[in-house]
C-alpha cells in the first residue's frame, strides 16, 4: 500500500496508516461491529465523564445496521445525556416512508435507546433551504463528539457524491442532487424497486461538517464497497472519490472487513 506503516496491533484486525488515517481490517464484519461497538461505549463514556453531555452523529445504510445492532444491545452509555443527529435524507419524502433515514434511525436507535434527543433533518420540510439552515444551526449549537459515517459504492460520504463534494465547503448542511451511481446503490440494497423512485435531490451534512467532529469512525464493509476503499487509499485525495479525504483526518479511523479491503496492494 503506498504511503502506508503497518502496525502490529489488536491480534483481531490488522491496522495501518495511510497518511493520517488509521486503517483497520479485522477478521470479518461481526467482529468489525463488536469491536467499533466497544470503541464507542469507551469514547461516549470518555466525553461524557468530561463534559457531562455528548452529541453524536450517526450513519445509515445498510452497511451500519450491525454495527447499530451491536451499539444498541451493549448498553453501558447513559443516553440520556446523549444528543443525536444523523447526516442526510432524501427531499420530499416524510418520516413513514420505508425508505426515510429518519425512520431507519428511529426504529433501530432512537426507540431501543431513548436518548435525551434526536434532531432529525426534516426531508419532506416546504421550505428546503431553510431547513438546511435550521440544522446547520444545531450543528453549531451542538459540536459533534463523535460521527460513526460509512462509504458509498461512489466513495461519497454522506450524500456528498463526486460531483457536489467539496472539501472546503461554505456550508455544514446542504442541497444537494443525487448522481447516479449514488441512486443505483439505493436500488441494488433494496430501498427502491427502480432508479425512477429515488428522490433525485436530498440534504447532506457537508465534508466539512463531518469532518468538525472529534472523532470519526467510518464503518465500511462489504465487497460491494472494494473499489471505493481501494481508490479512497490508494487514489488522489480528490472529490472524484469524497472518502478519500479521510487521508487528511488523524481523528478518523476506517473500519474495513476482508471483503472490502480485498483490492488493497499489500505493504
Amino acid at each position: 500500500m503506498s504511503n502506508t506503516h503497518l502496525e502490529q496491533g489488536d491480534s483481531s484486525a490488522q491496522t495501518f496508516k495511510v497518511e493520517s488515517l488509521t486503517v483497520r481490517v479485522h477478521r470479518d464484519t461481526d467482529a468489525l461491529a463488536e469491536a467499533m461497538s466497544g470503541d464507542v461505549q469507551v469514547y461516549l463514556r470518555e466525553i461524557l465523564e468530561k463534559k457531562g453531555k455528548a452529541s453524536v452523529m450517526l450513519a445509515t445504510g445498510n452497511s451500519q445496521i450491525e454495527f447499530l445492532k451491536r451499539l444498541v444491545e451493549r448498553g453501558g452509555i447513559d443516553w440520556s445525556r446523549i444528543s443525536l443527529f444523523h447526516m442526510d435524507e432524501y427531499l420530499g419524502i416524510d418520516s413513514s416512508h420505508p425508505s426515510s433515514f429518519r425512520r431507519y434511525l428511529r426504529e433501530r436507535v432512537e426507540e431501543m435507546l431513548h436518548p435525551r434527543v434526536f434532531h432529525y433533518l426534516e426531508g419532506d420540510s416546504s421550505l428546503p433551504l431553510s431547513e438546511c439552515d435550521r440544522y446547520s444551526r444545531l450543528l453549531q449549537e451542538n459540536p459533534i463528539d463523535l460521527c460513526c459515517l460509512g462509504v458509498g459504492e461512489n466513495g461519497h460520504l454522506a450524500f456528498n457524491d463526486p460531483p457536489v463534494a467539496d472539501f472546503n465547503d461554505p456550508y455544514r448542511v446542504k442541497l444537494v442532487k443525487l448522481d447516479r451511481a449514488c441512486k443505483q446503490q439505493q436500488v441494488s440494497e433494496g430501498h427502491f424497486p427502480d432508479l425512477d423512485s429515488v428522490p433525485p435531490y436530498a440534504m447532506t451534512v457537508t465534508i466539512p461538517g463531518l469532518c468538525a467532529a472529534g472523532k470519526m469512525i467510518c464503518i465500511a464493509p462489504e465487497a460491494r464497497k472494494a473499489e471505493a476503499v481501494r481508490d479512497a487509499l490508494q487514489g488522489p485525495v480528490s472529490t472524484a472519490c469524497p472518502a478519500s479525504i479521510l487521508r487528511h483526518q488523524a481523528h478518523a479511523s476506517l473500519e474495513l472487513d476482508p471483503a472490502s479491503a480485498r483490492l488493497l496492494s499489500k505493504p
